[in-house]
């Protein structure tokens, strides 16, 4: 089979709802799709296409308490749309991010990863730090963070 050839391109905040939505917020409202954080100057969204926007995810420079790296960034709202999921689009746009805060020189990316993303995000090179926990609503969590200066 083909590769498909996908682009990354920076978006909006409120792009990234058409994806969030149906993936991580099925049958809530679309301002649950609205987070802390999204329209700050540090905050950088980025879209995956095909011919349409297929995936999304945003970095927020951040850091958490628990990592003492001194550039830190939390990937949030990374999700793909269903029909997509399973072909590589994750792990093309999270390997842009990667790259794109490399270049920025950010030592450390760390998430919120649900339960049922945690084996996505170990084979992208995230570990699980600490005990799961729950969100209010979204279920079931692990810290999970990547080392970007090795």
């Amino acid at each position: 089979m083909k590769k498909q050839h996908y682009y990354i391109k920076q978006i909006i905040a409120t792009d990234t709802h058409s994806v969030r939505h149906p993936v991580l917020r099925p049958g809530k409202p679309i301002e649950s799709c609205f987070f802390d954080g999204d329209n700050l100057d540090t905050t950088i969204h980025f879209g995956i296409y095909d011919t349409i926007l297929i995936g999304v995810c945003s970095i927020l420079k951040k850091r958490n308490p628990n990592f003492t790296a001194l550039t830190q960034y939390q990937l949030r709202g990374m999700a793909v749309l269903k029909p997509y999921q399973g072909l590589g689009v994750g792990k093309e746009l999270i390997t842009y991010c990667d790259s794109f805060l490399k270049k920025k020189h950010a030592d450390l990316i760390w998430c919120n990863a649900r339960e049922i993303a945690v084996d996505f995000y170990k084979k992208n090179g995230y570990h699980i730090i600490g005990n799961s926990f729950h969100i209010k609503n979204i279920g079931p969590h692990f810290t999970m963070k990547k080392n970007l200066t090795q």
